[in-house]
């Protein structure tokens, strides 16, 4: 503690009374009860004597916090009138911190407080007191209750709820503006003394700021503080008790207070005058620049709108605010051209979009500056006259003919040649072409209406001192139809006449179709192309014809197809015309016209058949044919089966054919045995590599003598089978060489076996084993026939 706290509490103890020397006050209370006879005692002087009971009534005890001495302090003292001083009766303390906190001499009845008490943490005791008679332990007196009340003293700061505070007020603020409001307390006792009572002073912020002493509102002390010039400003409050007297005591806080900006600044333009260029091939909507004007305010304050309010260039640019920026973008508006125009001026203009009635004595917040715009020049690619062309031609102009002329020239002013040229992308068939010196589309390739009514070109133009500088612009060709083309029949007609028609008869109506297309629409003419003595055509007039009979009756036995041709024209010039031919069966019909039959193989048949019976009958001759044909296919297979099928067949002959042959049957030939003893030869001895179709019995021929000459056989035997229609081969010429005459030691071949006469015995063959088991079938199957009959 300060020496001030010493001195003001010494100067307290002194005003206050000190409780040490506070003892009970009490009263006697008379009895009130009915005498008693029994009870009465008869004083000195004769009179009765009547004993009354007493009590005590407390006051309050009244103990100074905050107690710093090292004695127990002392709070009161209890005393009974019961009491003789003897120590016959003994004092009780109960209540609030009795025993703990506040302890009693039971002989004396002093009370004591055993510690510091802090008033701000409980203001007042109450405890009940009783004398009671220490040897009976009976009560001498009934119980009393007494307060024990702490007296305050200053021993609390002022504090504030936040350390720090925050707070702004707009700038250019008038004096006197409630900024914010600081409030402190104090936990000593308000209703006691001064120790509560807090004034507030500003300690720093002056001469910015004041603060009301007894609110500790804070208002603005200054006029027309300025955002632009400073922002911050940092406060500091004190709060002190007492009233803010000598010695009371203090707390502080801080207050941060920023000013809010106000539009009192009008937007300024740095430059007077501002240069920008431009080339002339920017398109429209490129942006050249961009001005801004600067504003010291902040957020909506500084908002600004760009326009241009005057110039030579007031329709050839734009200006547009950009808001994240606040900056005016210039943009183009319509094309430039350096050669028409090589400068423009604008007049722009910067005005706040958000302006405070308060401020307009500052001026107009608005400012406006100078925009030149150069336009450069360039190389510009050529111009065409048009943005595209049409041209109309008719498909039948001759190879060569000039379509149409595309103009274009160089917008510089150093003019350069154009050469044109096709993009073959859109002419893939080359149907066109282009003169590359003065745009001229001519054609190439015929035309033709039908194939494609319009062709759609890119011409390509570009600076002959630069190349890589081109312009393209479309072109549409329209092909105009011409009468080309012939009128045809529509579709295809299956047209019939019945048997019993009668002369004058529909059978038909015809339309036609033209791949023309005239202005005035299509109109078609029919008509035979000759008199017709069995039919006519009757022009409907609606592009459409009947087709008549001219007689009655017609007859599928006579004719059962008529032809009739039909001549088609248009009526365009020139006129064109086709011959359509109608074919026209006969058909049996009902009586009501319906076609029954229309074939002429039905007049073969009996007139009572059904169409079952018909159906019936073909079914039948189906079959037959097929038996039949299966019937051959398995005979031709018997018959070309070969009798020798073993893979051990071996043929000693030898043959040449002087001409093509005629097959397979070409390799078929005699038994070389033959040549060797021509009078070997069997009766019956049939072909041995084919199974016979049929048994005929060979013509028998004289036999050779031995010293016959074999050229003069082989004639003779060449004669036979060019007279034999069942020897082959049947185109062939089979001609033997002979090798010589035998060997001494004879041959060991079979085919000697041949030279014996008479008829030879193959049973050996069937010892051979099973392996010639088919020769000795064919060979010795003639033998073992005739033994069986």
């Amino acid at each position: 503690m300060t020496i001030q706290q010493v001195l003001l509490l010494l100067l307290l103890w002194m005003w206050l009374p000190h409780p040490c020397h506070t003892e009970m006050l009490f009263r006697r209370t008379p009895d009130l009860r009915p005498k008693s006879f029994g009870g009465r005692a008869l004083g000195n002087d004769g009179k009765a004597i009547h004993r009354q009971k007493r009590g005590w009534m407390w006051n309050q005890f009244f103990l100074l916090e905050e107690y710093t001495g090292s004695d127990y302090q002392y709070v009161g003292k209890l005393h009974s009138d019961q009491d003789k001083g003897d120590g016959s009766l003994k004092y009780i303390l109960s209540g609030d911190g009795a025993g703990t906190l506040f302890i009693i001499d039971e002989k004396t009845g002093d009370i004591h407080a055993t510690r510091r008490i802090d008033r701000e943490e409980k203001a007042f005791y109450t405890l009940r007191a009783q004398a009671i008679n220490r040897r009976t332990l009976r009560p001498v007196e009934p119980e009393s209750e007494f307060v024990i009340k702490i007296h305050d003293i200053n021993d609390n700061e002022p504090t504030f709820p936040e350390e720090i505070y925050t707070a702004s007020v707009p700038e250019m603020s008038v004096v006197g503006t409630s900024v914010v409001q600081v409030t402190a307390t104090d936990a000593d006792d308000p209703s006691y003394g001064n120790s509560a009572r807090i004034i507030y002073s500003i300690l720093q912020g002056q001469p910015y700021f004041s603060v009301e002493p007894e609110t500790g509102i804070i208002r603005t002390a200054l006029p027309n503080m300025n955002r632009e010039n400073r922002e911050q400003y940092q406060v500091v409050i004190q709060a002190k008790d007492m009233g803010g007297q000598m010695g009371g005591l203090s707390g502080t806080t801080t207050v941060n207070i920023t000013l809010t900006d106000v539009n009192d600044n009008p937007p300024r333009f740095p430059q007077s005058t501002i240069h920008l260029r431009i080339p002339e091939s920017s398109p429209v909507g490129t942006a050249i620049g961009s001005v801004k004007a600067t504003d010291a305010d902040t957020g909506k304050n500084a908002e600004v709108e760009y326009r241009i309010i005057d110039g030579d260039g007031t329709d050839m640019f734009d200006i547009v605010t950009q808001k994240d920026t606040q900056e005016g973008i210039i943009t183009v508006r319509k094309p430039l051209d350096y050669e028409t125009r090589r400068l423009y001026t604008l007049k722009v203009e910067a005005e706040n979009t958000h302006v405070d009635p308060r401020f307009y004595y500052l001026g107009p917040f608005k400012d406006t500056t100078i925009v030149k715009i150069s336009v450069e020049d360039v190389d510009e690619p050529p111009v065409f006259s048009r943005s595209s062309y049409l041209f109309e031609v008719h498909e039948d102009i001759e190879l060569g003919t000039i379509i149409g002329t595309v103009m274009a020239r160089d917008p510089d002013s150093a003019s350069s040649p154009i050469r044109f040229s096709l993009d073959r992308h859109t002419d893939l068939d080359r149907i066109f072409n282009i003169h590359s010196g003065n745009g001229s589309i001519y054609t190439s390739k015929p035309l033709d209406r039908e194939i494609s009514q319009w062709h759609n070109l890119s011409v390509i133009a570009a600076e002959i001192n630069n190349p890589k500088d081109t312009t393209r612009v479309p072109v549409y060709v329209r092909i105009l139809d011409v009468n080309d083309n012939a009128p045809q029949f529509a579709v295809f007609y299956d047209t019939f006449v019945c048997e019993n028609a009668r002369a004058g008869q529909l059978i038909q109506t015809i339309s036609a179709v033209d791949k023309d297309d005239p202005l005035g629409g299509q109109k078609f003419f029919f008509s035979l192309a000759a008199v017709n003595p069995n039919f006519t055509v009757q022009d409907n007039e609606d592009n459409t014809a009947r087709i008549l009979t001219r007689r009655n009756g017609f007859s599928r036995h006579e004719i059962s197809t008529y032809l009739l041709p039909v001549v088609i024209s248009d009526n365009d010039y020139p006129i064109q015309s086709s011959t359509g031919t109608l074919t026209i069966r006969v058909c049996a019909c009902d009586s009501r016209g319906n076609m029954q039959s229309c074939s002429a193989e039905a007049l073969l048949l009996p007139a009572g058949l059904s169409t079952g019976a018909l159906v019936a009958i073909l079914l039948c001759i189906v079959i037959l044919l097929v038996i039949v044909v299966l019937f051959a296919a398995l005979k031709r297979q018997r018959k070309k089966e070969p009798l020798i099928l073993s893979k051990e067949d071996i043929r000693d002959n030898i043959v040449s054919y002087n001409d093509e042959g005629g097959g397979e049957e070409d390799t078929q030939a005699f038994d070389i045995g033959t040549l060797r003893n021509p009078a070997a030869i069997e009766e019956k001895k049939l072909r041995r590599d084919i199974i016979p179709e049929t048994l005929f019995v060979p013509r028998r021929t004289p036999s050779a003598p031995d010293n016959t000459d074999v050229r003069d056989f082989i004639n003779q035997r060449l004669k036979e089978h060019d007279t034999d229609p069942s020897a082959p081969p049947y185109d062939s010429l089979a001609t033997y060489a002979y090798e010589g005459n035998d060997s001494i030691a004879e041959s060991l071949s079979s085919l000697e076996s041949g030279t014996t006469e008479g008829d030879q015995n193959y049973d050996y063959l069937r010892e051979w084993g099973p392996r010639f088991n088919k020769l000795a079938e064919m060979y010795g199957g003639g033998e073992s026939d005739k033994d069986t009959s």
